[in-house]
């Protein structure tokens, strides 16, 4: 298969990629040292960017990963780890003192020349469901130094930075575009140079497959049948239906309605439009069709999950708001 073709579908799936950014600390450390991190909640995931020196990350059952300046690693699955410098035996560990500013925690090691500087936060994944996406992505994402688009990685995340620590009008809105870009390039680098076997992802590293998902996401409210897609994979049926089980473990028509509910979902949750009008561009026959099926996938209906959808980003809102007015008082 093409990477176009991987790569097309990539971009009709990015609605549902949106990630929100959280930075929670600057890391500025030297001679023994670690920072522990449990496993995440779900639906979120850890990132590291590696400003300078290098660092060593473990997971368990994993080999020890070490990353350099200008390394970004990112665990979809919020997985424990714990990042360390070098430690020589016999040392003892340095003091860490602890400062807060626009909500961000800075820990410096005292009294030791500093090695090692990271930031370190999470992305929370804000539309898209653990079984559809988040099950397919492999432990960890690294971007290295030598990648071709470590120039454009390192402006985003420049940005994200400095809208997140002024808390300026927005910064929710700006650095989650931002962190979409940065996510959606790790995918990208991920499809071309380790391709999945498995999962979303793997449907779309496999070319009678890739087919099928890029003319549902193209046209999700048609009525489609299992013949239609076989005839746009340019495979039969029976194969269509192996490749889609042993690759999502889910038919093709089940899949579809995965997409249906995931972009309807996402439509709830971001615009004003009639329920009604996302049933019909989803391919739903009426507002009851899709509720009865949005109930039965995630246990709400279609406006009782607006009205919560609609309450989070209002707080979200009202927290950057309180908080910029803080610091505008701290100024003054």
């Amino acid at each position: 298969m093409s990477k176009s073709t991987a790569f097309d579908a990539l971009s009709d799936l990015a609605p549902l990629l949106r990630v929100r950014p959280e930075l929670q600390e600057i890391c500025r450390f030297g001679g023994d040292w670690e920072a522990r991190r449990d496993t995440a909640q779900p639906g979120w995931a850890y990132f590291h960017i590696i400003v300078r020196g290098e660092c060593l990350i473990d997971r368990p059952g994993h080999p020890t990963m070490r990353l350099e300046a200008g390394d970004i690693l990112l665990l979809p699955h919020g997985g424990t780890h714990v990042a360390r410098g070098r430690i020589e035996s016999g040392q003892g560990s340095q003091p860490i003192a602890t400062e807060y500013r626009n909500g961000i925690r800075t820990r410096t090691s005292m009294g030791i020349a500093i090695t090692t500087k990271m930031i370190c936060g999470r992305l929370h994944f804000e539309q898209v469901s653990d079984r559809f996406l988040l099950g397919a992505l492999p432990e960890t994402i690294v971007v290295r130094t030598d990648n071709p688009l470590w120039d454009r990685f390192c402006m985003l995340v420049l940005w994200i930075c400095e809208e997140l620590d002024g808390r300026y009008p927005g910064a929710i809105a700006v650095t989650t575009d931002l962190a979409t870009a940065i996510f959606v390039l790790m995918l990208r680098q991920y499809l071309a140079s380790d391709p999945p076997v498995s999962g979303l992802l793997g449907l779309l590293g496999e070319r009678a497959t890739a087919r099928a998902v890029v003319a549902m996401l193209r046209d999700l409210s048609h009525e489609w049948t299992l013949a239609e897609l076989a005839a746009r994979a340019n495979t039969s049926r029976a194969t269509l239906v192996r490749s889609f089980g042993r690759m999502a473990n889910v038919a093709p028509l089940a899949f579809l309605t995965e997409l249906r509910l995931a972009f309807a979902r996402r439509r709830l949750a971001t615009t004003g439009d009639p329920i009604a009008q996302i049933a019909a561009d989803v391919g739903y026959q009426g507002e009851a069709a899709l509720s009865r099926a949005f109930h039965r996938r995630f246990g709400v209906r279609p406006g009782k999950f607006r009205i919560d959808a609609m309450s989070r980003g209002l707080q979200s809102h009202a927290t950057l708001d309180q908080s910029a007015q803080t610091n505008r008082n701290t100024s003054t």
